[in-house]
């Protein structure tokens, strides 16, 4: 059976074909700029990598476009042999803790929802949308960033607010990046060879969370009512003072949208090293000297820290930390420093092993206390997992 997963940006459209349940990866690609002026598309099949520029007016003509690629490269020959197609939605709030069959009433959630994720959910929609016009005959499935952080306790999803800005405005803590913590801790839990764990899984990229985990459920996460909690990231600031955000409209006569947009986008990586978001530039700076760049880097590693020893403390113990995403999987000097810095617990790095970039790799030695492992994540596989068992 064919499952294409998808991934819709507000200018962009990720997707992943499989060959279910063989779960055999059969195309993936990138369509980039959608809407907007230089447009282009990226396929990447049996091992070649192919970039095409196209004018992209809207998803519905990348999605045609994409599957006039299927017929292309002979992936598909008929339409019909899509039998689903699913969709990673952001935010699904406190309604849906597990992947559902799309509908009228699923989409009008989506679009409730979307004031918890401007950027995304309106995006989801719109790809979900283009499937059913240009697939007509493919089952869709939403699947959410939220559903797996479902299963924490009201004590870890619920601020210290009145209790009816939870009722009545939906504010409590909903988490993201849950298709990513439940595939890596369930392979986690493959390679233990139980169910019965307690790990604290870390993707940390340019969006970052960590997450603990026991017995395959999520119990606490560092993500909160939008993504902009936690831990810091590429341009987010993470946890803060809430009375910032007063303090500067007060003071500095900034809106709270010019507020939220400097929290969201000029903050983390970028605004402490003033030089760049992405991780590679922070790791060149640090190699050069660059005070800033040092500071950002200590800050990021020290709040990750943080949050690992916070879980390790409310899982009563830890059996194995899991390092995914871009920094996770690929960023050694990132990982070396963290676990460097755990060696409290009992943590023993294995410099050897961790000099590795995108590799499912045991990184610790075995006198270590805890388990370490770098797992690269594969959300597409997820979606296409709960789109074909739904089917």
């Amino acid at each position: 059976m064919k499952i294409l997963s998808v991934n819709a940006g507000s200018s962009s459209l990720k997707f992943q074909m499989y060959e279910m349940p063989e779960e055999k990866k059969l195309i993936s690609g990138v369509f980039e700029r959608i809407g907007m002026d230089n447009s282009f598309y990226t396929i990447k099949f049996n091992g070649e990598k192919i970039q095409k520029e196209k004018d992209l007016k809207n998803h519905k003509e990348a999605f045609s476009i994409l599957i006039d690629e299927l017929k292309e490269y002979k992936v598909v020959e008929d339409l019909s042999e899509i039998k689903g197609v699913g969709h990673r939605v952001v935010q699904g709030g406190d309604y849906f803790d597990k992947s559902v069959v799309i509908d009228k009433e699923v989409k009008e959630k989506i679009k409730e929802f979307s004031c918890l994720a401007p950027l995304h959910n309106p995006a989801a929609l719109i790809g979900i949308e283009a499937s059913e016009t240009v697939i007509p005959g493919a089952v869709n499935v939403a699947v959410f960033d939220t559903a797996f952080h479902q299963t924490m306790p009201i004590e870890n999803y619920l601020y210290a607010l009145p209790y009816e800005w939870a009722s009545k405005y939906k504010i409590r803590r909903y988490g993201a990046h849950g298709t990513s913590h439940k595939y890596v801790s369930a392979r986690m839990n493959e390679i233990l060879g139980r169910t019965n764990t307690k790990l604290i899984t870390c993707h940390i990229g340019n969006g970052a969370s960590i997450s603990a985990i026991k017995d395959g459920k999520c119990i606490n996460t560092s993500m909160g009512l939008t993504p902009n909690a936690g831990l810091i990231m590429g341009t987010r600031c993470g946890d803060i003072d809430a009375t910032i955000v007063t303090y500067m409209i007060k003071n500095y006569n900034m809106t709270a949208e010019e507020i939220e947009n400097v929290m969201n986008k000029e903050s983390g990586y970028l605004g402490i090293s003033e030089l760049s978001s992405d991780s590679r530039d922070i790791e060149d700076g640090i190699a050069k000297g660059n005070d800033k760049c040092i500071l950002a880097q200590k800050m990021y590693v020290k709040r990750v820290v943080d949050y690992i020893a916070k879980y390790y403390v409310e899982l009563g113990g830890c059996d194995a930390i899991v390092f995914t995403a871009g920094l996770g999987e690929n960023s050694i000097s990132t990982r070396r420093e963290i676990l460097d810095s755990l060696e409290v617990l009992g943590v023993k790095i294995d410099e050897k092993a961790n000099n590795v970039r995108g590799e499912e790799k045991l990184i610790t030695l075995p006198s270590s206390k805890i388990a370490a492992y770098i797992i690269p994540t594969d959300e597409e596989l997820m979606i296409s997992r709960d789109t074909y068992n739904l089917i």
